[in-house]
């Protein structure tokens, strides 16, 4: 996997699930329509605002609350290819991978500012902020799953291998 290059949407910490996939955006959408009003009640312009290869990152407990698989698809589904945080909900880090969007671990987030332009190794385990030309640590992510990830993620993973198989 290449490294991943875009620009840098900034949240503070227990970003939940209900936050990124209200109610109202699941129950009763298709996931196009729904991923509009992804974020929209802590930042109404976050979905229009997500160019394709943008970044989220957050503080601690990214991804808190109920176990929505749609937080993360939202999330892909408007053009974000990695996220960022302190920490993750153990559910919403899993669900993220399985969706094909690396997720990792970096204690420095608060060191990253709207709109800054990053830089991810996701197998080394950097942050390059190319507008302020620092470069961060966070927790690699193993081949095996940068693997998965290329792959479109955990479904699109299997498909492949068990064609492979077959």
């Amino acid at each position: 996997m290449s490294n991943i290059q875009g620009n840098a949407h900034v949240y503070g910490d227990n970003i939940d699930t209900d936050q990124l996939a209200p109610i109202k955006s699941y129950m009763n959408m298709e996931p196009e329509e729904g991923c509009k009003f992804c974020l929209e009640p802590l930042d109404p312009d976050f979905a229009g605002a997500v160019k394709d290869g943008d970044i989220f990152v957050a503080g601690n407990n990214m991804g808190i609350g109920s176990s929505r698989e749609q937080a993360p698809m939202f999330l892909k589904m408007l053009g974000i290819r990695a996220v960022l945080a302190k920490s993750f909900s153990r559910i919403f880090y899993r669900n993220t991978l399985n969706f094909g969007l690396p997720a990792l671990v970096c204690a420095e987030t608060d060191k990253i500012s709207k709109g800054d332009v990053l830089s991810i190794d996701p197998l080394a385990g950097t942050v390059e902020n190319l507008s302020t030309h620092e470069t961060l640590a966070c927790q690699p992510l193993p081949e095996h799953l940068l693997t998965m990830i290329a792959d479109g993620g955990l479904l699109a993973h299997l498909e492949k291998k068990l064609k492979k198989s077959a």
